[in-house]
Parts: structure tokens; C-alpha cells; sequence
């Protein structure tokens, strides 16, 4: 029977030794090396083709996101299951963005951790249960943010970006060319469309979901 071949990168020898320690218990799968950094795990996924990459991601020299990212600029295929303390959504989100296969949460329990190691030998994707339902919130959340976006006229976009610049009415009319009447209409409209109440929470809105880069 062929075994899943693990490379365990962590910048912590007793992590990565408790880790190969846990992972062969298991008949199917051995542990074939291991890296302290991010350049060593990037050098070594070279020279030993593993089947599954274990990737911290606090390492120094090049973290793991850094990595990964490395990874996909050399074309090098290898199943890369991110195993760390991080449990931000912001982290997770990156990493499917780079393309991981796999995310789990250091404090999961062993048996999370062998079948996430399978799932993604096996072709398949793993998203530790809970971090799965934190990233689902979070699509669902850009997406409705985006329907709103694109609910937004251009010239209501150029009106919001010049209230986040603070500025009134009369200075936005004068800026546009336009009346300070349609100015007031037009912010009318995006506070119904973006579902905010006043100026402030309108700018916060434009800068969290860069729309004052837009035009």
C-alpha cells in the first residue's frame, strides 16, 4: 500500500516532532521531512515531492501565505493543507484566494487533522467545520455588499467618493457641476442603497469596500 508522504513545515522542531510523532500512527501515512522556514519548505517541496505539505503560516524568512503564493509562481503542484493558531477569517480568506487545499485550526483534534491529510490526497478540499461556516458569512457578506455596489449609479459613486473626502453638499454641487438639490437626491439614494443612515457611515462603507477607488 502506497503512503500519503507528508512534509511538515513549522518553525518549532517540538511542533513539527509532535506532529510526525501523531501523523505515523497512522499505517498510511509517513512523514518524509520536515522545514523550519519558508524558503526551506519551498526547497525541500522540490526535492522530495511530497503528496501533502503541512504550512504554518507564522515562519520566518517566508511565512505561509508567502509560500503558497511562492508555490503558484512556480507551478509547483503539491496539495498544501494549512495547519495554524490563526482561526481570522482574514487568514482563511487569503488562502483560498491563493488557492490552499486545506485549513486547520492547531487545536483541533488529532483525527480532524488525519482527515483533512486524506481528503486532500484524496483530491478533495478540507476547511476545518467552523472556519468553513466563518468564511461561508464572510462570501455571503462581500456578496451582498457587491449587489449593493452594483445597485450604485457612477455618478453616485463620484458623489460618494466626495462625501468621504467630508465634503458638504454646496462643495460637492459646485465639484460636479451640478445643483445642490440633485446633490441631496443623490445622497438620499445611496443611504437607501447602501443601507446607511448618515455621512459618516456612508464614508466608512465607501473606504472598507474600496469604493473610493473605483473612479
Amino acid at each position: 500500500m502506497n503512503k500519503i508522504r507528508i512534509l511538515i513545515a513549522d518553525d518549532h522542531s517540538m511542533v513539527r516532532e509532535g506532529l510526525k510523532q501523531l501523523i505515523e500512527l497512522e499505517d498510511d501515512i509517513e512523514v518524509i521531512a520536515q522545514a523550519g522556514n519558508g524558503q526551506e519548505a519551498i526547497d525541500k517541496i522540490q526535492e522530495f515531492n511530497p503528496d501533502v505539505v503541512l504550512l504554518d503560516i507564522n515562519m520566518p524568512i517566508m511565512n505561509g501565505l508567502e509560500v503558497l503564493e511562492k508555490l503558484n509562481e512556480m507551478n509547483l503542484e503539491v496539495n498544501v493543507l494549512i495547519l495554524t493558531i490563526h482561526n481570522e477569517i482574514e487568514y482563511l480568506y487569503r488562502a483560498v484566494e491563493i488557492g490552499v487545499n486545506g485549513y486547520v485550526l492547531k487545536d483541533s483534534e488529532s483525527d480532524v487533522l488525519i482527515k483533512a491529510i486524506r481528503s486532500i490526497y484524496n483530491g478533495e478540499s478540507y476547511i476545518q467545520p467552523n472556519m468553513a461556516s466563518l468564511l461561508f458569512k464572510k462570501i455571503n457578506g462581500e456578496l451582498d455588499n457587491q449587489v449593493k455596489h452594483s445597485k450604485l449609479t457612477k455618478r453616485e459613486i463620484e458623489v460618494l467618493k466626495l462625501i468621504t473626502q467630508g465634503l458638504l453638499n454646496k462643495e460637492i454641487a459646485d465639484q460636479l457641476c451640478i445643483s445642490e438639490k440633485t446633490v441631496k437626491n443623490h445622497v438620499s439614494n445611496i443611504f437607501k442603497k447602501i443601507e446607511v443612515s448618515d455621512r459618516t457611515q456612508a464614508a466608512v462603507y465607501a473606504i472598507k469596500n474600496n469604493i473610493v477607488d473605483i473612479f
